[in-house]
């Protein structure tokens, strides 16, 4: 996401000029399919299968000629096609490119069961655009696709080399037949590599090409992985093969691409030396930023004022100074982050830039110092054990987006050796803020005294941490009967689509978020939550609390569980009857479902009565205190989250 950013500092320690040189010569030019082949054997295992890959083969070949280094990745996949829903899904091959590649080759064709063969070309590339993302596609439209037809595809891409990082994905949600992969380079470049979740490791191969190095895997029968099971991280727990250069023979380079270099480089591109116009302009800047004697609330201060005066925008050039960042009202990432840490050090508060991936997309692996685990960027703050990221407007401190925490990151920080102030990179776990956080509060109160049949229902909601920051900065991005609308839609969750009596909010908007929880009060005529029964009335009592989750596993769960963060509930219902009306079916609120690991409690959904008199009150607890819950864990797991809908489903009888 913060190319930009890693670009102007790859820039700095890059091993090679990464201009294309476009026309240099690769092993694989004259690769081709079998034009005379008309039919497809299908193996016996797969015939049955809806959709199968029947051979996926990839090479990426790197080239150098005076040192321009180029790089060329073919990929050519054979894809059986056997139901309705694949057809579905396979009408359009959407053509993997962006503007940083060159096609050089593009081609599909559909092999019918009867023989046929229908073949598209450039010529047949089509082009639509997503208005609401400002994006454009290219793809085939396939015509002819039956049930028995097999899909086959060839692409050729000429790029600049990735030689700090990549991860190739070696396993899909369709059973895999054959993968055949090869990254083919010179030879006095050498790679570290790396495989993941039961991959075979890469052969060499030395004499293969001349003067050239064939690193191959080959795979057969990869199973299927389903990307459907809910509450799990796909991605991460698929056959994966990683690669990134580690030394160069003839210049005598090694361990290249290492988190220690890196972490020294991008010190001191953060932190240039500010010459007086610049100490000026920071300073003018932070004597409008509020003060407090408070550490977390005057990073808070800090990174509102930022955030509400200049205008982040990764696309555009780096600014000469900070003056003309200030003066714009605008940065790019680089500048954005030497923004930042001139206000820090001008306020005197001690940070740690950390650099680290999305966890649902590529693990930081500690142990493979990838740059490719660097895409993405927070601020730690030792003296509060806290995250800001600073280019999310819609965040304040201590939230930050979950999917870069339950990570590692390499946390860059100074140190002074000999009066001079150097970077030092340290691989840390990056902590997104617990249940003490993301705790919601509901307060319900249900008075049946002026109306048996339509009871007046008070209900107070308090949303903290995660859960407030999906309502709170809406305020300040929509217009106000917008808000309006979006608050009756949450309303609607508890008083089942019926109007409200009374709507009232409480810390909404961005001054809240990291602050204060955001509040929601209502309070509605609780009728279409009652059915009469002869002399009985049904109350749908757990309805109050709104639908909850529910967690269907039709097959054998295969992931462990992963959740986005820690967070818990405390409801607390009370039921007030009339004179002398009795209440009946109370002890299916009593519940307890746990998820135990290593001794202790990690997530449970516990329910509670009390009867005095003409009143009930109902306590329940629900939590997660983890992000990740073992495999073996998932029944229990799963009992806890059904508690909860099964709470939402319970029916009181009360009688006049």
């Amino acid at each position: 996401m913060k190319k930009q950013l890693l670009k102007i500092i790859f820039t700095c320690i890059a091993l090679f000029v990464t201009s294309v040189f476009f026309g240099q010569e690769y092993s694989f030019k004259n690769y081709d399919w079998n034009e005379k082949e008309t039919t497809v054997a299908i193996p016996e295992k797969y015939k049955d299968e809806k959709e199968v890959i029947l051979n996926r083969t990839m090479k990426i070949e790197m080239v150098i000629e005076k040192k321009i280094a180029a790089q060329y990745r073919l990929i050519h996949e054979t894809k059986y096609i056997n139901s309705d829903d694949a057809i579905e899904r396979n009408n359009k091959i959407y053509i993997p490119v962006d503007d940083q590649v060159n096609i050089l080759v593009t081609k599909a064709r559909v092999i019918q069961k009867n023989g046929k063969v229908i073949t598209l070309d450039k010529k047949d590339v089509k082009e639509e655009i997503d208005e609401e993302k400002g994006m454009k596609y290219h793809y085939f439209a396939l015509n002819g696709l039956e049930k028995g037809s097999v899909i086959e595809k060839l692409y050729v891409f000429e790029e600049a080399p990735n030689l700090k990082g990549n991860t190739i994905k070696m396993q899909d949600e369709y059973p895999i037949a054959a993968y055949n992969f090869e990254l083919i380079t010179p030879d006095h470049l050498v790679f570290k590599t790396k495989s993941y979740n039961g991959l075979s490791e890469p052969v060499l191969d030395d004499k293969k090409i001349e003067h050239k190095k064939v690193l191959t895997i080959e795979e057969k029968d990869v199973p299927a992985l389903s990307d459907d099971e809910a509450y799990s991280n796909w991605n991460v727990k698929l056959k994966l093969f990683r690669y990134k250069l580690d030394s160069n023979t003839y210049s005598g380079g090694k361990n290249l691409n290492n988190f220690k270099e890196y972490a020294t480089s991008t010190f001191e591109i953060i932190n240039p030396v500010l010459d007086k116009k610049q100490e000026k302009a920071i300073a003018a800047f932070c004597s409008s930023i509020d003060q407090s004697k408070d550490t977390q609330e005057q990073i808070w201060n800090i990174e509102n004022k930022i955030k509400k005066t200049i205008v982040y925008d990764k696309y555009i050039d780096v600014k000469p100074g900070l003056s003309d960042v200030i003066k714009t009202k605008q940065a790019n990432s680089l500048d954005i982050i030497r923004l930042y840490v001139a206000v820090f050090k001008y306020f005197k508060i001690e940070q740690n830039l950390v650099f680290t991936s999305n966890r649902y997309k590529i693990p930081f692996d500690k142990d493979f110092e990838s740059q490719e685990n660097l895409s993405e960027f927070l601020f730690y703050f030792p003296a509060v054990k806290s995250y800001l990221t600073p280019t999310e407007i819609e965040y304040r401190i201590p939230l930050f987006p979950n999917y870069l925490g339950n990570n590692n990151g390499l946390f860059i920080k100074e140190k002074v050796f000999a009066g001079i102030a150097m970077g030092i990179g340290e691989v840390n776990f990056i902590e997104v803020p617990g249940t003490e956080i993301t705790h919601d509060y509901m307060d319900i109160t249900v008075d049946f005294t002026k109306d048996i049949e339509n009871p007046l229902i008070t209900s107070n909601f308090t949303y903290g941490g995660y859960s407030g920051l999906n309502f709170q900065p809406i305020k300040d991005f929509v217009s106000a009967e917008q808000y309006q609308t979006m608050l009756k839609s949450i309303s609607e969750n508890y008083t089942l689509q019926n109007e409200y009596k009374t709507l009232t909010t409480e810390n909404d908007g961005t001054d809240f978020i990291g602050k204060k929880p955001f509040k929601l009060n209502l309070t509605f005529d609780g009728k279409d939550m009652i059915q009469k029964a002869g002399p009985n009335y049904l109350f749908s009592v757990g309805k109050t609390i709104g639908s909850q989750m529910e967690l269907y596993q039709e097959n054998k769960r295969v992931l462990p569980i992963e959740i986005e963060y820690p967070h818990s509930y405390t409801r607390k219902i009370k039921i007030i009857l009339p004179d002398g009306a009795t209440i009946k079916n109370l002890d299916k609120l009593a519940m307890n479902f746990k998820t135990e690991l290593n001794g202790k409690t990690e997530a449970a959904f516990t329910s509670s009565y009390a009867q005095n008199k003409n009143e009930v009150t109902i306590e329940n607890t629900e939590f997660y205190n983890i992000i990740n819950y073992p495999l073996a864990s998932f029944d229990q797991y799963k009992a806890v989250i059904n508690a909860a809908a099964d709470f939402n489903k319970i029916v009181v009888i009360v009688t006049q």
